[in-house]
């Protein structure tokens, strides 16, 4: 009977101390699996880039990666920090550890084992590895459930903030691998990350899709706009006005939607000629 009453206050104990932590989330994925395992609650700051679930977008937001302050987190005094290894700079870091801010910085693999390694990291240092393997075999069911036939495209995906600010991606990036998820090919492979949109290059690689966050294409002024744009017309893509654009964040974020993404990305796809 002892140790069943200890095993009941131990247990007691640490969930009322998970209830009372107040946590910032400076990754849109991790955000979401923080409100999947139900800690939405607890959250009590987010980055730019953490708008879904809708309860998301009612938390103060901290800006972007690259110009988040010390000052704008310590505010809002939480327990604990969550973000990736690329959306933390140094600086801000040391600042926050300086401050004795618990600070966990997770690698985030964008792949479908990626994405479930990234929830269990998650549910782990926040105490909620229990609801983290629900989660887990749902997402697993997911992936099983998926049935993705090549489709012989080449994609460019381009990310636009109005026609004068374009980059274009290249691989290694999550926009990259989720075009190979899908089934389709990267129209670009001669170099790493993001560069600058180029139309003679635009016109050399010639996709046959062109792909953009929904918001990226608005910037554009839609489809329409897009045209207008040097290059894009004289591309196979333009041409045909295959233009595909997708939720930013559920396209690129790798999050628990990312079954969910791969499906919508590849139908959207075979649906050209």
């Amino acid at each position: 009977m002892k140790k069943i009453l200890l095993s009941a206050l131990c247990f007691a104990l640490a969930f009322a101390s998970q209830a009372q932590q107040r946590i910032v989330s400076l990754n849109g994925a991790i955000s979401e699996m923080l409100c999947a395992l139900g800690l939405e609650k607890q959250i009590v700051g987010v980055d730019i880039t953490s708008n879904f679930p809708e309860v998301l977008k009612s938390k103060p937001k901290l800006g972007h990666n690259r110009n988040i302050s010390a000052e704008a987190v310590l505010a809002l005094q939480p327990d604990i920090i969550l973000t990736t290894q690329d959306q933390l700079n140094a600086q801000l870091k040391d600042q926050l550890q300086s401050a004795g801010i618990k600070t966990v910085v997770l690698q985030q693999e964008y792949s479908i084992e990626g994405t479930k390694k990234l929830l269990n990291d998650v549910a782990a240092a926040v105490g909620a590895s229990a609801k983290a393997k629900e989660l887990s075999q749902q997402y697993d069911n997911q992936v099983a459930a998926l049935n993705i036939k090549p489709v012989n495209k080449k994609l460019l995906f381009i990310y636009a903030r109005g026609a004068g600010s374009m980059m274009v991606s290249g691989t290694g990036t999550s926009l990259d691998k989720i075009i190979q998820l899908a089934g389709a090919k990267n129209a670009v492979n001669e170099f790493k990350d993001y560069k600058p949109y180029s139309s003679e290059a635009l016109v050399a690689e010639n996709p046959d899709v062109i792909l953009l966050f929904t918001s990226g294409l608005q910037s554009v002024g839609g489809i329409e706009g897009m045209l207008k744009i040097p290059g894009i017309a004289q591309t196979t893509a333009g041409k045909k006005k295959q233009v595909i654009s997708m939720d930013g964040e559920m396209l690129s974020g790798f999050g628990l939607r990312l079954p969910q993404a791969i499906r919508e990305l590849n139908k959207q796809i075979a649906a050209f000629n």
